[in-house]
């Protein structure tokens, strides 16, 4: 690709990594943009990503299909489990979130969704900047490829790497 030709990526299209616990499909990479990674995620019922923060990324999530429940605060006390219980100061509490719902997640703010649903939800992803997440989502992905209960000290190894700082557990069914 020239510094004059963009990228098109038409529908069911880009490089798709996928595991029980996750399907990813890259749409934009660092290849492609200075930018931002972007990605397709669907997430499956009962898979919750667990709160985490990052010091340096920004992200940016848009519910397409289903409904997942989604946190973007600061919490008054960051309780290591259950961060769908917690409260930001100004009263902000974790959300439904629906199709057509953005979520903008700025560096150093804690963030998390699950899906709650018996469902599969789908959200267009985009980490900024590229191409950590994209390294991260393959290496995670590669964890969780065997089923069963998720390797929690290799996830949190591999999050550390990644400037996730976890704050409760990824979960999923």
């Amino acid at each position: 690709m020239t510094a004059t030709e963009g990228l098109l990526v038409p529908p069911g299209q880009g490089r798709v990594v996928r595991a029980p616990a996750q399907h990813v499909t890259f749409k934009v990479t660092g290849t492609h943009s200075r930018m931002a990674s972007t990605f397709e995620v669907v997430v499956p019922p009962g898979f919750d990503v667990g709160a985490h923060v990052h010091t340096r990324s920004e992200e940016l999530f848009y519910v397409l299909e289903g409904e997942l429940d989604v946190l973007a605060f600061e919490p008054r006390v960051r309780t290591p489990d259950h961060w769908q219980r917690w409260e930001s100061s100004s009263g902000n509490r974790v959300v439904r979130a629906t199709p057509g719902t953005v979520i903008v997640v700025p560096p150093g703010c804690p963030h998390a969704f699950a899906n709650p649903t018996d469902e599969p939800a789908k959200m267009f992803f985009q980490a900024s900047p590229p191409p950590d997440h994209e390294r991260y989502f393959e290496e995670l992905l590669e964890i969780l490829a065997g089923g069963g209960p998720p390797d929690h000290a290799a996830i949190e190894e591999l999050r550390a790497r990644y400037d996730i700082e976890q704050l409760t557990p990824l979960r999923h069914r």
